[in-house]
């Protein structure tokens, strides 16, 4: 007899150990991924960051194209044309702002006569002065850049703390999975031990049914849990920027409790509030770009022409003073040069940047109520901050003495159980008592890392959480 249950044991852990194997593989196969490295991996990885990168880039280049556009227009043009330059005394416009530019004097009655002709011209235009127009066009496309950028900052800042809390999440929502799992095999046990007894006759068969409640109520809460806990990985991996890919969270971080941090928050360098700064400073910037469109600009002008025609200086009075020669018609024989400076003031513009400027005003006004009520919701959630910190520490403190009083409870409890001393009831009772102790002190640690987040995320500085780590 004892020969044949050493080797049913055997079998037993023959059948055993291929599931271990796998399950070790299963393991393996999962990367582990810390706290940093999630972080890290979100910012290279989240879409609407890079997308906000893409943003900030655009802006800067646009900030050099606004110092560019105070350089002067230099064009060159040449053109090369075949035609006729029959001339008529008739007033005309061309439809569409085109119009034929061939010209002649006119004449008695209509020919063909057709040859050569070209035309070279070198123009440059510069606004020299429009009362600060060009650098407060610069000066507003850099603010724009600066905008756009700091935009990315805090893009970032709150993606830095969305990653963490929902690897807070994903640490908490494991640890309570593990918790409800031994609450899971407790009640097992517990419900084997009740069967025994109800079998035996030692105890009422009422409470073998009771057992099996109890086992089937803690088996439908260990899967919740895991359904829980699927969830919230589910949500980092969103976070994240990654897809098909399975990790395993470090929860070593756990096992101590964040100290040594700065108590005092300071807002100043916020960077919510840097962006929303920005905002209003690129507003003050168009304001003041709009109002340089009230006054006069100052332009200096440039033209050099040369000119080229198949047809003669005495073609007018020789009708035969041409040739379809190409190269006598392309070649340059007359030039002209005009340099001169020119003032354009648009009164009726006046009147339009006046309203666009008040426009601009009521807009600026708006910013600033929204960067103080955003400074005021930064600064009562840093005052939030430091009391949930504090409680933290002090239910971290509380809740080991809670899980040992709860289980020398429950162990008592079981104890009398089997002495036949004391009923199921409040077998049960104690049991409740520990698991709840058992949660508490499950997420305890966890929260006091929750509360530090917050204040991180309050203070504007993700390395108060960072260097805890």
């Amino acid at each position: 007899m004892k020969t044949g249950f050493r080797i049913k044991l055997n079998s037993r852990l023959w059948c055993i150990i291929p599931l271990l194997l796998i399950s070790t593989q299963q393991l393996a196969a999962q990367e582990k991924l810390t706290i940093k490295e999630a972080v890290e991996m979100a910012v290279t990885n989240y879409g609407n960051i890079r997308a906000k990168e893409y943003y900030a880039a655009s802006s800067k280049a646009l900030a050099g194209q606004a110092k560019r556009e105070y350089l002067p227009d230099f064009t060159l043009s040449a053109q090369q044309d075949y035609g006729t330059v029959n001339g008529i005394i008739s007033p005309l416009w061309g439809f569409g702002g085109y119009g034929v530019s061939s010209s002649g004097l006119p004449r008695s009655e209509q020919n063909w006569d057709a040859a050569f002709g070209a035309s070279y011209v070198a123009n440059i235009n510069w606004e020299v002065f429009a009362f600060g127009r060009a650098s407060k066009r610069i000066q507003t496309a850099e603010a724009v850049a600066d905008q756009d950028q700091k935009n990315l900052i805090q893009e970032i800042f709150q993606h830095q703390v969305r990653v963490a809390s929902a690897y807070l999440d994903g640490v908490a929502a494991h640890k309570l999975t593990a918790s409800f799992e031994r609450n899971m095999e407790r009640a097992e046990t517990f419900q084997q031990i009740v069967k025994v007894k109800a079998r035996n006759g030692l105890i009422a068969g009422v409470d073998s049914s009771q057992a099996d409640a109890e086992f089937s109520n803690a088996k439908i809460a260990y899967l919740k849990s895991l359904d829980r806990e699927l969830e919230a990985q589910n949500k980092l991996l969103n976070l994240i920027g990654v897809v098909d890919q399975e990790f395993t969270l470090d929860t070593l971080f756990l096992s101590q409790v964040p100290h040594g941090f700065i108590a005092d928050t300071s807002f100043s360098t916020h960077p919510i509030l840097e962006w929303y700064r920005a905002r209003v400073n690129v507003n003050e910037q168009q304001t003041a770009y709009v109002r340089t469109f009230k006054y006069p600009s100052i332009a200096m002008i440039g033209i050099v022409q040369t000119r080229a025609s198949g047809f003669g200086p005495t073609y007018n009075v020789d009708n035969t003073d041409f040739n379809h020669s190409y190269w006598d018609g392309i070649s340059p024989t007359r030039s002209n040069y005009l340099v001169g400076v020119g003032l354009t003031w648009n009164l009726s513009q006046i009147l339009r940047t006046s309203k666009q400027v008040q426009s601009q005003k009521f807009i600026n006004l708006a910013l600033l109520e929204e960067y103080r009520q955003t400074d005021q919701q930064i600064r009562l959630q840093g005052t939030l901050s430091d009391k949930k910190l504090q409680n933290a520490l002090e239910s971290a403190k509380e809740a080991p003495i809670q899980v040992k009083a709860a289980s020398q409870a429950y162990q008592r409890q079981v104890a009398l159980y089997d002495n036949g001393l004391t009923d199921l009831v409040n077998v049960t009772q104690a049991l409740y008592l520990l698991i709840r102790a058992e949660t508490d002190h499950a997420i305890a640690t966890n929260n006091v890392w929750q509360a530090l987040l917050f204040k991180a995320a309050a203070a504007g500085d993700y390395s108060l959480f960072e260097d805890q780590l």
